[in-house]
């Protein structure tokens, strides 16, 4: 049960009286005052956090079936894949059962992929950490048959542009997301597996950038993905694990550059 809003000013009040009379009062009712509109304040947060978890929670796997569908049919590869990437994300019981049903509605006719777009925008776009991971994930399903088909790659795209992101902003990120999943169960200490253009590229940046512009890069890269952030800026406790793996596929291509250059 929520405490009425004028709680604070009635008891900072009264204590106020009691203790320094009718001045105390007064200072104990503007101190009361301050309680409530902190704890009103607090509470209108905590609810636009919750909206912009639930939000993104639906959005990501009604794209995902929407994703899945858009070559004209869900391939049992992908079916197998989507249910590896909800074991990666760490999804708990309940929210792998409404994953399934939302990803069964975004993959069904009919499904309004423009509202759902919409509302991603209104409660997310201003998250950049969350826009950046919608796409991560919708990208590990249009690829889970190992190929980014023509179909799916325009989705992606059409998508990338509604949330806010350029076209040339987009086509980085895929070439980034492509280069980084070279790196996936690769630890940052082990012999190089993969080319130094697949490095640089999973870190965004070209072969003749200096060294601190890689190091940025590098950096805003483990910022971006860090859990901690992530939570923070909405997304659900139990979707933060592939974004833990995605540090370490960041770490791997930043070790393999950083020993090349010898930072």
């Amino acid at each position: 049960m929520q405490n009425p809003s004028w709680l604070g000013k009635l008891v900072g009040g009264g204590l106020g009286l009691l203790i320094a009379g009718p001045f105390g009062a007064l200072l104990g009712t503007f101190a009361g005052h301050l309680v409530d509109r902190f704890r009103a304040l607090r509470s209108r947060i905590g609810g636009q956090l919750q909206r912009v978890r639930e939000t993104f929670f639906v959005t990501t796997f009604t794209l995902m079936g929407r994703i899945a569908k858009s070559d004209g049919r869900v391939s049992e590869r992908e079916i197998e894949v989507t249910e590896q990437l909800m074991a990666r994300m760490g999804l708990g019981a309940d929210h792998r059962r409404e994953a399934i049903a939302h990803f069964k509605r975004g993959a069904a006719p009919g499904f309004d992929i423009d509202a759902q777009i919409a509302a991603f925008t209104r409660d997310c776009a201003a998250h950049p950490a969350l826009r950046q991971m919608l796409l991560m994930f919708l990208f590990s399903t249009a690829a889970a048959d190992g190929a980014l088909a023509g179909a799916e790659h325009d989705l992606l795209r059409r998508i990338a542009m509604r949330i806010g992101f350029s076209e040339p902003a987009f086509e980085q990120m895929m070439r980034m997301f492509q280069a980084q999943d070279h790196f996936q169960g690769e630890p940052g200490s082990a012999a190089p597996s993969h080319s130094l253009a697949d490095a640089y590229e999973a870190l965004g940046v070209s072969e003749a950038a200096g060294d601190r512009e890689v190091k940025q890069a590098y950096r805003r890269l483990m910022s971006q993905y860090h859990p901690d952030k992530l939570i923070a800026e909405g997304m659900p406790e139990d979707m933060v694990k592939m974004a833990t793996e995605r540090t370490q596929e960041i770490q791997a291509a930043w070790e393999q550059v950083r020993r090349a250059r010898g930072i």
